[in-house]
């Protein structure tokens, strides 16, 4: 994960920041397990409770008005937090990979939905900035 300044992050959109969060919860999880066998529990209960956090704060970033969709995510997010707090009360490492494997498609998909508004954007952008380009001629 890239070092972020606080002048990068005003620069990312919400669908970039969503990104990052979950990047977030798969790098503490993916250190917890890595914690637990080392058995340092104390810098793994903080690796596990910085993943909670950052699930929160995905579940109060969810719109409502979207539909059943959100519905449903903050039903997945509650149940991972639970999952997270089970893991580090009993320092259960399936349980931890278990929720890793319920994030990781839904972060590939973020991104790949991130890149193609990039992408799209970015087209967009260009073309606008085209048609502008040509007014601005006519103009004058």
């Amino acid at each position: 994960m890239e070092l972020l300044t606080e002048e990068i992050l005003y620069q990312k959109s919400s669908q970039e920041l969503t990104a990052l969060l979950y990047e977030g919860i798969m790098t503490n999880l993916e250190e917890s397990i890595e914690l637990i066998n080392a058995k340092n529990f104390i810098e793994a209960n903080k690796k596990l409770q910085k993943a909670n956090d950052i699930l929160e704060r995905l579940g109060v970033g969810l719109k409502y008005e979207a539909g059943p969709i959100a519905e449903q995510f903050d039903t997945l997010y509650n149940y991972m937090a639970s999952q997270i707090i089970e893991a580090n009360l009993r320092k259960d490492q399936q349980l931890i990979k278990n929720v890793l494997q319920l994030i990781q498609p839904i972060a590939e998909a973020w991104n790949e939905i991130v890149r193609k508004q990039v992408h799209t954007q970015s087209g967009n952008t260009k073309k606008v900035l085209a048609y502008e380009n040509s007014i601005m001629r006519k103009n004058y």
